[in-house]
């Protein structure tokens, strides 16, 4: 260890070496308020007047253990440089073991100067008294006026009446001394009011802050923010004062922003109004009201006022220990039902009633079952998006929360005004998807009746997305009696693909009808029509038409254009894939050669024609899907064809099957 580094030291530094403490080193600190004591004696010797204090063991002790020692505060009486008699100051000494640069052992004090520190405390301990009678005389101020002021214990438990606190909760000073005043709280709040007071008083904390809604004379609750203080003797607690304030506002303020931040948060990225409204009732649920139920008015933009509603329930969400309201389905609104007043009217309507009883012709006899049975009150809530009422909210409370008043009225109004945007493109959005529901399902006919020939279509549309695909199927009779079988998909699940698939499907109608060409030459002036008409799309296809070149025979001429290739499964069960006439999907290359193949059919064998949403998996290679579609349909040929088809949708689908399918399946008359 160098000395010198101890030069610069704002604190009194001295170094002493060997077991008779030498004095060694002393830096200008240490100078300076014990004097320049001579180097090389022992501190003994040094310091005479102090040889008796018993200071000097503690160089023995740590010299000879070299453990470090500390003595906080002690008196040290001298005569000081520049002083003329002998003073007393106070002083905390870290003495420690050490080494010198020479390799030499010794004891290294640190010493820091806290006289005014202890003198400090003294005259806190001196003012203590006086520092109470201003206390006493603060609440006999605060108890002339209207602020409200509680005492307790330091343990807890109200020890003063507090005149505030009794015109504010209309609790007599009977009621409100010891743990009484829990009994004004919200009796949501107390339990987490009880156990952070606890703690607070457990572990002495210099400040307790915290909010409760507190029960008010006037009747209803309103938020409070408590702050207390421990009140100290010394370091002992002696009682603990506090201050409650009136937060309503900034609390319902701040409330407002959460909750908006949270329905932004839950309803990003959600484009279907069913779901952005059933999001925004997770938020409405429990922050708002016990219980949120969604009606959609799928129908709203063509039903005359006054007329009977159609509401499908979309959404409904229950505080947790409250019994569940029936699940979603579509439900019948008589007119002048208070949901269809509120649809017509387009304005909220409010109900406040004892619990369990609303007024009556509320919710009829008979009826579908909307309002929780415990309620005490609520609200309905048109949401009005473009002029159409497009939805209705309904909240409700129940048991002993306060009923929902004016507050949560304009707080719901908020809530749904923020999301206008969004959903008004959920309402647009959900406008577009029936316009194309609509034509994708007037597209996808019945099979025409063949004699000798069965002929069985399926459509399955996605569970997850928009529910609009591009997927479609086609069979008709031509005029020399061959019957023509179609399957195809274009890419996409929105209106556009929706159109496309049915320019595509009445374009190959037309051309299948005009020309008695190979299958390979029809889809080839099909590919070339969409690349004209419509550049931007790519989509798949399977023409196949079903010939009778003799009695008794048939053969199969087809094509695939980028399509799953066709099933052929015979009588006997023998499945297979039918490889032949392959050729690039529609819209894919600019001069595009599309092959053609024929294929004779057993007697007793089944056609399965399909789109990829039948053998697609995620994470599954595709030759895994196909392989097991073969395998099911060969187990399944032996059942009736309906049943066959129905058969393979359940074996291949999955629960959150996310494309559309749609199959075609022809069955030839067995061998007589």
């Amino acid at each position: 260890m160098r000395l010198e580094m101890f030069d610069p030291a704002p604190i009194s530094v001295v170094v002493t070496q060997g077991p008779e403490h030498r004095l060694a080193y002393m830096n200008a600190v240490y100078r300076s308020t014990f004097g320049d004591r001579p180097l090389g004696r022992t501190v003994r010797d040094a310091f005479p007047d102090l040889a008796q204090s018993g200071y000097f063991d503690i160089f023995d002790r740590v010299f000879t253990t070299g453990t470090a020692e500390v003595l906080t505060g002690v008196p040290v009486d001298l005569v000081y440089p520049g002083a003329s008699h002998q003073v007393t100051r106070y002083f905390t000494f870290s003495i420690s073991h050490a080494t010198t640069s020479d390799g030499r052992h010794g004891v290294l004090g640190v010493i820091v100067e806290v006289t005014e520190q202890v003198t400090a405390a003294e005259h806190i301990r001196v003012l203590s008294e006086e520092r109470r009678r201003a206390l006493e005389r603060y609440r006999s101020l605060v108890d002339a006026g209207s602020q409200m002021v509680w005492v307790t214990g330091p343990k807890g438990g109200v020890t003063e009446p507090s005149p505030g606190w009794q015109r504010v909760t209309g609790q007599s000073w009977e009621e409100f001394r010891g743990d009484g005043w829990i009994d004004a709280l919200h009796p949501d709040d107390r339990a987490a009011t009880v156990e952070s007071w606890q703690r607070a008083l457990d572990e002495q904390m210099p400040r307790w802050t915290h909010t409760y809604r507190l029960r008010l004379t006037t009747g209803g609750y309103r938020h409070f923010a408590v702050d207390a203080a421990p009140v100290r003797d010394g370091d002992t607690v002696v009682e603990w004062i506090g201050t409650c304030a009136d937060v309503e506002r900034q609390w319902q303020e701040t409330r407002r922003e959460e909750l908006l931040a949270r329905a932004a948060t839950a309803t990003a990225g959600i484009v279907r109004l069913d779901e952005m409204l059933a999001a925004l009732a997770g938020v409405v649920v429990p922050a708002i009201a016990d219980n949120c139920v969604i009606h959609l008015l799928p129908h709203a933009l063509h039903r005359p006022p006054g007329t009977p509603l159609t509401a499908e329930r979309v959404a409904a969400v229950t505080r947790p220990g409250l019994p569940d309201l029936p699940p979603h389905h579509e439900e019948h609104l008589r007119s002048g039902s208070p949901l269809a007043r509120a649809a017509d009217g387009r304005r909220p309507v409010h109900a406040v009633f004892p619990p369990g009883e609303p007024p009556p012709g509320f919710c009829p006899a008979g009826a579908e079952p909307w309002l929780p049975s415990g309620a005490n009150s609520v609200v309905l809530f048109p949401v009005v998006v473009d002029g159409t009422t497009a939805a209705l909210v309904t909240a409700s409370v129940s048991g002993d929360r306060p009923p929902l008043g004016q507050s949560e009225i304009d707080l719901l109004r908020t809530l749904l005004e923020r999301a206008h945007t969004p959903l008004s493109s959920a309402l647009e959005y959900q406008r577009t998807r029936q316009v194309a529901l609509a034509l994708q399902r007037s597209l996808l006919t019945e099979p025409p009746d063949v004699p000798g020939l069965g002929i069985a279509v399926r459509y399955r549309p996605s569970t997850a997305a928009a529910e609009v695909g591009g997927d479609w199927y086609d069979s008709f009779v031509l005029r020399d009696g061959a019957t023509v079988l179609t399957i195809g998909d274009v890419a996409g699940h929105d209106l556009p693909a929706a159109v496309t698939m049915s320019q595509l499907r009445n374009m190959l109608r037309g051309l299948t009808l005009d020309r008695q060409e190979p299958t390979g030459t029809i889809l080839r002036r099909l590919d070339v029509a969409v690349q004209t008409l419509s550049p931007e799309f790519t989509a798949t296809c399977v023409l196949a038409r079903v010939e009778r070149p003799e009695p008794g025979g048939f053969q199969l001429h087809y094509s695939v254009a980028g399509h799953p290739p066709p099933l052929l499964v015979g009588a006997d069960g023998t499945a297979r894939f039918l490889e032949e006439g392959r050729s690039p999907m529609l819209g894919l290359v600019p001069d595009p050669a599309c092959e053609s193949a024929v294929e004779p059919l057993l007697p007793g064998s089944t056609l399965l024609l399909y789109t990829d949403g039948l053998v697609e998996r995620r994470d599954e290679d595709l030759t895994a899907g196909l392989e097991r579609l073969r395998r099911h349909a060969s187990a399944a040929v032996h059942r009736p064809l309906e049943a066959f088809c129905d058969t393979l949708l359940a074996d291949q689908l999955t629960v959150d099957n996310d494309d559309d399918v749609a199959m075609l399946a022809l069955r030839l008359p067995a061998a007589r």
